[in-house]
């Protein structure tokens, strides 16, 4: 593909102004839904076969996701879209004042491979609902579904408007290269930095979702068997390959066995495997070495098989780690799950704060002087108290990170912000012009002028 060309065709097309009209854009966006809607078959089969992912688990936490996103688009892209009135100060009256959004540009998406369709189509519809072009790069370890997504876009919207690019590190590179009005990232903090630097060159803004190691801690006073619930089921979601999976669990020592017994019967008791549609494998050979060389068998509480093979890892859970192990130096992105105890609520939050920002943070707690302490005192980018995930099924709460786990948010309003610009403006008529600002200047005139201003 000549990178120059499409970027240029697109230019021109934005600049026509057709995809800044609210009627375009929610036709389009109702466009998608149904094609998608037209495909689910096809997308089913393409995650099969890069996961081994069922129905259940595509349908939930990919294709429904994406449709919440368009269709709370279409309802109240008119109310995001509409002039915004602001309040006027003294010294500008009689004038009006107001906010108009306006689309950015030509914007890049690069998706992720571990949620191929949600994080691909996710952003993508925040970007047509401001009234921009798009070129997507979805990843192409998911190659299935890398292809799905291409032959959707590609066969039905003209690459003027929207377009698909296929391809590993060259081509995302060779797009890096080319001036965007808006780059949206999602995948690993190490790669942000690159699409980071890239987009600096250009002055580019960004979005980056990246990822981190987000905490699930603990208390003594929390519903233990329901913690472990909810835990078993967020970890190992997806096999663990969520951005916003638990990492580790960090636990008071008095409920520390108590909560192991938990995980380890939960995980009996949901009988995970690919014959049962709730597990699905790991994603690729290189993913299969990385996360089975973080496994200690000598600190294995629970799991620890694996079958190259199959791509499989059984759900894990480690105990007596430290914070000197190997697991717990970089996102494990895999079903692999770390417990590490602590006496003192104190040395647990001054420890999550020594280390980079998180995605997420889950606090299970009863004591709400403990919950008010912990969310006060601890940075990132959203979570959950009692609850592991699941807030991200919510579009009203805005999806982001902090510091080295992202920069910038989505979902819902929240997107329509991040691929538009907002435009200040002063409306003053002529009828009325005081000469308080111009020469020649006096004492009183600037009286006047701190009066009106109110110092």
């Amino acid at each position: 593909m000549n990178y120059e060309e499409i970027l240029k065709n697109q230019r021109n097309y934005f600049n026509s102004n057709q995809t800044k009209a609210i009627e375009f854009r929610i036709e389009q966006l109702k466009k998608l839904k149904k094609l998608i809607k037209n495909r689910e078959s096809v997308f089913y089969e393409a995650i099969y076969k890069d996961f081994k992912k069922s129905e259940f688990d595509t349908y939930t936490t990919e294709l429904n996701i994406i449709y919440q996103e368009i269709e709370e688009s279409i309802q109240k892209l008119p109310k995001w879209s509409r002039r915004k009135k602001a309040w006027t100060n003294l010294l500008n009256l009689p004038a009006r004042s107001y906010i108009i959004s306006e689309p950015l540009g030509v914007c890049l998406i690069i998706g992720a491979w571990n949620y191929p369709l949600q994080l691909t189509f996710a952003p993508l519809v925040a970007a047509i609902a401001a009234g921009n072009t798009a070129i997507i790069k979805p990843s192409e370890i998911s190659s299935a579904t890398s292809a799905a997504i291409a032959q959707l876009i590609n066969e039905n919207f003209p690459s003027e408007f929207m377009v698909v690019v296929e391809g590993g590190v060259t081509e995302t590179t060779e797009l890096l290269e080319q001036k965007f009005d808006k780059i949206f990232f999602t995948g690993s903090t190490t790669v942000g930095k690159i699409v980071y630097q890239a987009a600096a060159k250009n002055l580019t803004p960004v979005t980056l979702e990246l990822g981190g190691k987000s905490p699930a801690i603990v208390t003594r006073n929390s519903n233990i068997k329901d913690t472990a619930k909810r835990l078993v089921w967020a970890k190992f979601l997806n096999s663990g390959q969520t951005c916003i999976a638990p990492d580790y669990v960090f636990v008071d020592v008095i409920v520390k066995d108590e909560l192991l017994l938990h995980l380890k019967d939960f995980i009996r008791k949901f009988n995970y495997s690919f014959e049962n549609d709730n597990y699905v494998q790991i994603i690729d050979e290189k993913n299969f070495h990385r996360l089975t060389g973080l496994i200690d068998p000598s600190k294995v509480y629970s799991g620890g098989e694996s079958n190259l093979q199959k791509r499989y890892i059984a759900p894990t859970i480690l105990t007596s780690i430290t914070f000197e192990d190997k697991v717990m130096e970089n996102e494990i992105f895999g079903p692999i799950l770390p417990v590490i105890s602590f006496s003192d609520l104190n040395d647990a939050i001054l420890k999550i704060k020594s280390r980079p920002k998180p995605l997420a943070c889950y606090i299970f707690t009863n004591d709400r002087s403990s919950r008010n302490r912990m969310l006060n005192e601890l940075s990132f980018g959203g979570g959950a108290i009692n609850d592991s995930v699941m807030h991200i099924s919510n579009s009203n709460l805005p999806f982001g990170g902090v510091g080295n786990s992202g920069t910038g948010s989505y979902h819902g309003e929240a997107g329509f912000i991040a691929f538009s610009h907002f435009k200040s403006i002063l409306d003053k008529p002529f009828w009325f012009e005081p000469n308080l600002k111009y020469p020649p200047y006096s004492a009183l005139k600037l009286s006047w002028i701190k009066y009106l201003i109110g110092r």
